[in-house]
Parts: structure tokens; C-alpha cells; sequence
């Protein structure tokens, strides 16, 4: 809105009453600490430098006074107290010590404890959780431009969780996205509270310094930094607070903790003053409108207790405002940019395009600035009613200083040149340009309120046009390209296994993985210009960060899907709502990719005039569905809502006034459900549309459910066993968990089936009668041999299981816990048929533990072929009378072992209620 010409705003200000009173157009504020700031000495301040006022060898200044109010011995105990040290000897505020509420419970706020030279200094506690923050503020105005010089950092010191960072240096370092969103959650708040026409460069700074994993810094960050402002000289409106409002059922929360938030379907965060709302961030899931408005009110009378605690505090020690520092243009100046510059101003806001319309107002204001400010002053020629006014501003000007001619200051560094009163700046070119945007934002106000058209002939509720294309990028696992007017966004999507997923350093020192994040880039190619490219910047941060929670609501869950989702949305034209075309865009690019999304989602932004009296409206507040950018700049509200036809999943509010009410807000929500339907009928329209399966080009991933105890047969000894397997078979991972469950994720299916075929035999728990074939020997050994019945699996073939004759007891080696093998019991018998396993004398059989069974219950046996290279040899019929024992060799062995021993006795098994006889032994030449 325009600044008011008039002046500065009437506010209430907690000054404390000065020791001086002045008198002259000079003004000699407080020497005290706690004074406000000087105006840096410029010729162009109607406040002249102290240094020049100053009597000095003669030089004088004749409109200067000063009256002592204060004794001499009052004066001198106050300079000794300024040499002194500590708080009671430096003039410094005493320490004050206050509890507030904060929802249910109470927090402490102490000011003066720590952080005393600066501005203003808050230590904030909820529970065991402390925030320190601090503001100061620079001694010297910098340029005037046409926005407030804040700048907040946020910082969460690994300190506060007894932990240190895990990088090399050991010490916080790049500032992590979490603390660039709630940056961003100070600084909105307290931007539209700040006074125009103060251009002191303002620091805000937040630390964590601990932290008890139950109570959120972010909510109590922000109450702090409302508070420290307000304790600070930094002129402003009103004090304001923050809190985060949970909903658990149907119960709102006011600051839940972190373990109530586990089962909140609502994280609202709002911002606001006593009076009003300023700003809302937060997502659920698929909330009705309605349902949120009642915890807006639930948070806003949370908002309410806070601010008129901190309004006591700050009337007990707050410092006085520098309200003497604002400088705003000449009221004059509106009037004569808008007579220059009005009617035509108003042809070309009417330009549709974006990038014409920009360079026409460029012109335009060229041409006022060169009007206005040539070659530093103004012909006051012609303008009626304000040569009067101009003269007395030039007087001003000229009392205030001593003009020296051909001369100098005899002492200090300070040089006058000799000045002609004609080129006395008047109108300084950043005046112009703050003008000339005001003017220009209340021309554009002006036609929408009264001719009811936008810029580019929309009424307030109609959407620009949209068109949307899926599958552009062949290679791209889903793509998709969604236009919106002069808005675009190319959305593609990536899937991965848990390797790709996004890991989380943070204070909890828990592990934390996102398995869904959405990356949003602002080029400047995207508003046709020409800029840095770079790490990401806090808006993108942001942006990105709104989407990704619109959209995660809609995912389906890892057990339906397991794969880590990836979404980049990079802006190719923009002119305004470039977050939420993130939001249309990627939903329609998970179609594409073949994520089976539980819906389909759109977001929208919305804009707001708020005072229509001004513009010849009825002083009802007026809606803008879908906003531009100019729309967006020149407007009072930006509300990004996101969801579906019934509900939301994540919204956005910045209030650029001193804040909306319930009734403006509920009007907004029910005209941006409107929106998003008509959206969502579009986005319908998509051509070509979704593929909605998975592309050629994305990985393959096989969950597996293996028993617990043997996962560690996968992995092996130091993972060399899940990396021989991941080499042998070409698959990308293998990842393990502890409940047993395997994921493979792989290109093809081929080396995918593989891997799953290895796993399932090193896991797999053999059982009695289960036969294996094509079985390799490992190894030959005096009492037996070692047969692998799977990839990774052996089994000992004892001596006595080799043959059906009898051969010596051999040391029994079951105690270790390995398989014990049979190949006797499938050697033939005479009471065996030809279609019994146990008739093919080329297998291998599992007995149950080598232990006979009980006579008439049924036989178990498990088959295992004979290996290559198995030996038979006879032994000398008069010595030992008996055939020759069967000896296994191992086919990757030249050598083979034989064992002559005696043969004792055959005896045999008779089967019972018609089943198999088998025989315990039986002989190998046939006889």
C-alpha cells in the first residue's frame, strides 16, 4: 500500500523519559546508552551533524541550545558509572526474569542476563530447550530502498544435544535446510511489522543452546525474536509471537511436543500480532477448510496471551524506538510522480505480457527519475501550491550548515565546499524510484478494485489458462511439463532404492532418512534476466519445501512401494505462484514415473486488497484467485493453498499489512477450494497423459522376507559375502534390514532373479525329505564328504551314508551344528521300485539326523545327486569279502581318496501298512 503521506504512523512507544530537552531545529538526543542513534551526517537529512554544530574556534552556531535538566552531581555520578564495569556500573538495563504462557504450560524469558551491548537480547526456555537471540542494528543508515535491511540466522548448535557435528571440522557449518525454514519463519512475521522509512541495517540473530528432544525450538524461536525486537530501539508496530497448533482426534494442541506430534494429522504454524494474523505455514492431511479455520482461531487466542505478556514486559524495560531515524520521501513527491507519470502509468499496466509490460514500466520510470532528478534539483516552475514548500525545505537545509567560502573548518577532518543554492538535492533518485512503485501499485489496485479487471482482463476469480504434457524426457523415470499463464514448471521424477534417499543430520542424533523429497530451482533464465547461479537460496528452499509437503500426503507407503522418490521442479517461466505449479506439475510427473498416488492434488495461490475504501470499493476485501507476480508484489496477502477436491495437505500465508482476520481468511480458503477443482479438471486434460506405470529405465526392486537370525548369512564376515553376491550377479544394492526383510534393486530382471535365487538358498532352512540335485563336493575328508546342497550351503556326507555296505564308525562331526548327509539311502535295494528317489544311485539324501526311525513310520529323505568324479572302487573279495565302498572325490580335486573297511552285516528295514522297505545296506557289484 501507499506510504502515508502525512508521515509516521502514531504508535505506541515505550520510550523512557530523556535527561535533556532541546530547543532549535536541531535536535541533541540522549547521551545515555540506552539513547536512540544518530542520523549518518548527510547534507540531504533535514537533521545536521552534531560535529558541525559544535562550537569550535569561533566557528558558531547560532540555532543550537541545550537545557541541563539533570544536577552536576547527577551528571557526574553517571559518567563514573560509565567507566565502571559489570551491569549496575555500565548504565546498562538491570536483568529482568518473566514467565509468559505458552499454550498449556509456561516458558521464561530473561533479558539483560546475556548478550547486554546488544539492541535488544532474549534467553527464551520451554522445558530444557533454550533459545538465545539477539538484535542490534548498524549505527549509520544504509541507502533507502523498498525494502526493510533485516537479515535473521538461525542456528541449531549440536552442543544443545550433547553431540558435535559429524564432519571433518567438527563445528556447525553450511546452514542445513531446516534452519533455513525456520528462518524464514522469523523474518515473515516481522517484516510487515517493521515502519517504513528505517534504513539501519538489522541483525537478528537465533541460536539453540539446548535442546531435550521434547520441546521445538522453531515456535519458541520465533515468540523470542517478536520479543527482542520489542525490547530493541528498531522502530516497529506491534509485538508478535509464534505457536504451533497439533491436532490429536478431534483436540487442537497449542505447542505440542515432539511425541504428540507423532500422532498429530495437523502441523499448523502461525504468526501474528494481538489483533491479527500475519503469517501461516503448515500441512494435513486433507483437512476440510473449515477444520482449519477453528485452529487458526485456536492458535490466533494462543498469539493473543503471548503479546500481551511481552507488552508488560516491554513497559517495564524496553528501550526507547528510534522513531527520529525514519526518513520517507517528500509528501509532495506522490503528487508530482503521479502527475507526470499517471496516465500513462495506467495504459501500460494494462499490458498482458509480462516481459513488455516490464520494460514499458522501466521507460516509464526512466523518464520520471530524469524529470525529477536532473542534474540533482528540481525546476519548481509552473507547479502551483508548491514553491512554498520546496523554498522552506532549501532554507532548512541552508540554516543548518556554515558555508565556507574558499575555506575550511579550522578543526577536525569535516571540508565544506562552497554549495549554490540552486543545485540543493531535493528529490534523490532511490525517493523516486520508492515512489514511483508505490504510485504504480495503487494505479494497479485502483483498476481492479473499481474497473473489476486485472492486468490481463481476468475478473478476481478466474484462473489463467492452463495446459499440461507428460512423458517429454524418454530417459527420465517420469516428467512432466505444466503451464499456467506465464508460469511453468518442468517436474521430473527419479526413483531409487534407499541409497539415494535423502539422510538428515539433526539435534534428536537420530537417524533420519526421506525416501520422498521434492529439489525446486529458480533460474534467472526464468523471468528473463541475467543472474548468479549458485547453492540454492532460502526462497527455493522454501518453495521446494511447500511442495514436497503438498504432495507427500499422497505417496503411497514403502511396504506398497519401496522406492525413494525424487523430484526436481526447475521454474522455466515465472510470474507468480511458481510453488504451487511445483505441486500440479509433480503430481502429474508420479503419474508418469508409476507411483500409484492416492489422489491427485493442485495448488493455487491467492491474493488480497484489503482496504478497498481507498481505491472506491465498498471496503469489503477483495479475493484474487491465482495471482501474478505484479499482483502478488502490489497486493496485501500471498495464500498458497494445496490439496484436492475436499481438503488440504499444505498451505502458506504472507500478510504484507499488519495482518487479516478469520472472516478474510475463511473467504479466501472457500474461493481457493473453487480454484484448485477447476485446476484439478485440467490437469485432467494432460496430453499426452500419465503413463502411470514404471519406465523401462527405472531400477527393479524385490522385497524378500528372510528369517531374522539368518540375515547375517547375507551379509557375511565384514559384508564381503553381500558384495561377492552383488558382483557375482550385476544387481546395483542389496539392502538388509534386522526384521528380515531383503530389498534387491537391480536394472534387469535377469540378474535380479539371480541374486533373489542366492539369497533364498543361503537362507532357506532344509527339511527332512527335501531333495537336492546337481550337488558339488567341497571337499573329501577320512570320515566323509562335504557337499554343497546350495549356493553357500554344506553338508557333511558321512562315510557310513556313502554306500549301503557296512563301512566303520567315523568321528561324528554333527556337534558343529552342520547338515549330515545320506547317500545310502538311495542306493537301490531289492525292495525298493524303480520310481523310489531312493533308487538313483546318483543322489544324495538328507536322513533325519542320521538316527533310524521308529520301525513303521514313514521315511524322510532328502536327495542329493552324486558329484562327478565320485570313484568306485572294489575291494579284494578274499580279504574283506565284500564289495568295494564307494568313494566321493571332489570334482575340483586330481586327487581321490579311498577307504578300505571291513564289511560286518546287512540288515534290513521292513516297511509297514503297505510301505516302502528300505534297506540300511545293500551291495554295490549286484550281488
Amino acid at each position: 500500500m501507499l506510504a502515508n503521506p502525512s508521515g509516521v504512523r502514531s504508535t505506541a512507544c515505550y520510550a523512557q523519559p530523556s535527561h535533556f530537552a532541546f530547543s532549535g531545529r536541531c535536535k541533541l538526543l540522549s547521551s545515555f546508552p540506552n539513547r536512540p542513534r544518530f542520523l549518518s551526517p548527510k547534507k540531504t537529512s533535514k537533521f545536521c551533524s552534531l560535529s558541525l554544530l559544535l562550537s569550535r574556534n569561533g566557528v558558531r552556531c547560532n540555532s543550537f541550545a541545550v537545557k541541563a535538566l539533570v544536577e552536576p552531581e547527577v551528571s557526574e555520578s553517571v559518567a563514573a558509572a560509565a567507566g565502571g564495569a559489570g551491569a549496575g556500573g555500565s548504565g546498562l538495563l538491570p536483568p529482568v526474569s518473566v514467565k509468559i504462557p505458552f499454550g498449556d504450560r509456561e516458558i521464561l524469558i530473561e533479558t539483560g542476563h546475556i548478550g547486554r551491548q546488544a539492541s535488544g537480547s532474549v534467553v527464551a526456555t520451554d522445558g530444557e530447550t533454550i533459545v538465545y537471540t539477539s538484535v542490534c542494528l548498524s549505527d549509520v543508515p544504509s541507502e533507502p530502498s523498498d525494502f526493510f535491511p533485516l537479515s535473521v540466522t538461525y542456528q541449531e548448535r549440536f552442543s544443545a544435544a550433547g553431540r558435535t557435528s559429524g564432519g571433518f571440522f567438527k563445528r556447525e557449518g553450511k546452514t542445513k535446510d531446516n534452519e533455513v525454514l525456520i528462518c524464514r519463519m522469523i523474518d515473515r512475521p516481522l517484516r510487515p511489522t517493521m515502519l517504513k522509512g528505517f534504513y539501519h541495517e538489522t541483525q537478528l540473530l537465533s541460536w539453540v543452546l539446548s535442546y531435550d528432544g521434547l520441546h521445538c525450538p522453531d515456535a519458541l524461536a520465533v515468540t523470542a525474536a517478536g520479543i527482542a525486537v520489542a525490547l530493541s530501539e528498531v522502530p516497529h508496530s506491534e509485538a508478535i509471537a509464534g505457536v504451533r497448533i497439533g491436532l490429536l482426534g478431534d483436540k487442537f494442541v497449542v505447542n505440542p511436543t515432539t511425541k504428540e506430534m507423532e500422532g498429530s494429522t495437523l502441523d499448523l504454524f502461525l504468526a501474528g500480532t494481538d489483533n491479527a494474523i500475519l503469517m501461516i505455514e503448515g500441512y494435513c492431511d486433507f483437512l476440510p477448510e473449515e477444520k482449519l479455520l477453528e485452529a487458526v482461531q485456536v492458535g490466533q487466542g494462543a498469539v493473543r496471551q503471548i503479546c500481551s505478556a511481552v507488552k508488560a514486559l516491554v513497559t517495564k524495560c524496553g528501550k526507547p524506538k528510534m522513531l527520529d531515524a525514519i526518513r520517507l520521501p517528500p509528501p509532495e513527491l506522490y503528487r508530482l510522480v503521479e502527475k507526470i507519470a499517471g496516465d500513462e502509468l495506467h495504459n501500460v499496466l494494462q499490458i498482458k505480457s509480462k516481459i513488455p509490460r516490464r520494460k514499458a514500466i522501466s521507460l516509464l520510470e526512466e523518464k520520471v527519475i530524469n524529470r525529477l532528478t536532473d542534474k540533482g534539483y528540481i525546476s519548481i516552475e509552473g507547479l502551483s501550491g508548491s514553491g512554498e514548500t520546496i523554498q522552506d525545505l532549501i532554507d532548512e537545509e541552508d540554516e543548518d550548515e556554515e558555508i565556507v567560502v574558499d575555506g575550511e573548518v579550522d578543526e577536525g577532518d569535516v571540508h565544506i565546499k562552497p554549495v549554490s543554492r540552486k543545485s540543493t538535492p531535493l528529490f534523490t533518485e532511490v525517493d523516486v524510484k520508492l515512489v514511483f512503485k508505490e504510485v504504480s501499485s495503487k494505479i494497479l489496485r485502483r483498476r481492479i478494485v473499481e474497473g473489476g479487471k486485472r492486468s490481463d482482463g481476468r475478473s478476481p476469480e478466474d484462473i489463467r489458462p492452463i495446459t499440461s504434457s507428460c512423458g517429454l524426457l524418454p530417459r527420465a523415470h517420469g516428467s512432466a511439463l505444466f503451464t499456467r499463464g506465464e508460469t511453468q514448471s518442468l517436474a521430473v521424477v527419479t526413483l531409487g532404492d534407499k541409497q539415494m534417499a535423502q539422510k538428515l543430520d539433526n539435534l534428536a542424533n537420530v537417524e533420519e532418512f526421506k525416501r520422498f523429497y521434492l529439489q525446486y530451482s529458480f533460474p534467472p533464465s526464468s523471468v528473463g534476466e541475467v543472474g548468479r547461479m549458485g547453492a540454492p537460496s532460502r526462497r527455493e528452499i522454501g518453495h521446494g519445501t511447500l511442495a514436497e509437503r503438498a504432495l507427500e500426503r499422497i505417496l503411497p507407503t514403502e511396504d506398497a512401494f519401496p522406492y525413494t522418490i525424487r523430484v526436481e521442479s526447475t521454474i522455466t517461466e515465472s510470474n507468480g505462484s511458481s510453488s504451487m505449479a511445483s505441486v500440479c506439475g509433480g503430481c502429474l510427473a508420479l503419474q508418469d514415473a508409476g507411483v500409484p498416488l492416492k489422489c491427485s492434488i493442485a495448488g493455487i495461490a491467492m491474493g488480497l486488497v484489503l482496504d478497498t475504501h481507498e481505491f472506491g470499493g465498498d471496503g469489503t476485501p477483495l479475493i484474487l484467485s491465482d495471482i501474478t507476480g505484479a499482483e502478488d508484489a502490489s497486493g496485501d496477502m500471498d495464500f498458497k493453498v494445496a490439496g484436492n477436491e475436499d481438503g488440504i495437505t499444505a498451505f502458506q500465508m504472507d500478510i504484507k499489512v499488519e495482518g487479516i482476520t478469520l472472516p478474510v481468511m475463511r473467504e479466501a480458503l472457500l474461493q481457493a477450494r473453487d480454484g484448485r477443482r477447476r485446476i484439478l479438471a485440467e490437469m485432467m486434460k494432460c496430453s499426452p497423459p500419465p503413463a502411470k506405470s514404471l519406465s523401462k529405465y527405472a531400477p527393479l526392486i524385490h522385497i524378500m522376507k528372510v528369517a531374522p537370525e539368518k540375515v547375517n548369512m547375507i551379509i557375511g564376515s565384514g559384508g564381503k559375502k553381500v558384495k561377492s553376491i552383488i558382483e557375482e550377479t550385476g544387481v546395483e544394492a542389496i539392502d538388509t534390514q534386522d526384521d528380515g526383510i531383503v530389498k534387491i534393486t537391480a536394472k534387469d530382471l535377469s540378474s535380479l532373479e539371480k541374486s533373489k535365487s542366492i539369497i533364498s538358498s543361503l537362507t532357506m532352512v532344509p527339511t527332512v525329505g527335501d531333495i537336492y540335485r546337481n550337488c558339488e563336493i567341497k571337499s573329501i575328508v577320512p570320515y566323509g564328504v562335504f557337499v554343497e546342497i546350495a549356493p553357500g550351503r554344506e553338508g557333511l556326507c558321512h562315510i557310513s551314508e556313502l554306500t549301503s555296505d557296512w563301512l566303520a564308525k567315523a568321528e561324528d562331526v554333527n556337534d558343529k551344528g552342520q547338515l549330515r548327509l545320506s547317500r545310502r539311502a538311495l542306493l537301490p535295494v531289492p525292495e525298493t521300485s524303480p520310481e523310489d528317489p531312493s533308487s538313483n544311485p546318483d543322489v544324495v539324501v538328507i536322513a533325519d539326523s542320521g538316527k533310524a526311525s521308529d520301525e513303521g513310520a514313514p521315511q524322510k529323505y532328502v536327495s542329493v545327486p552324486k558329484a562327478e568324479g565320485l570313484a568306485e572302487e572294489k575291494i579284494d573279495r578274499a580279504k574283506v569279502k565284500s564289495s568295494a565302498t564307494k568313494v566321493a572325490s571332489s570334482s575340483k580335486s586330481n586327487s581321490a581318496e579311498t577307504t578300505l573297511l571291513p564289511r560286518k552285516k546287512v540288515f534290513k528295514r521292513v516297511k509297514k501298512s503297505g510301505s516302502k522297505a528300505v534297506t540300511g545296506v545293500s551291495s554295490n557289484d549286484g550281488e
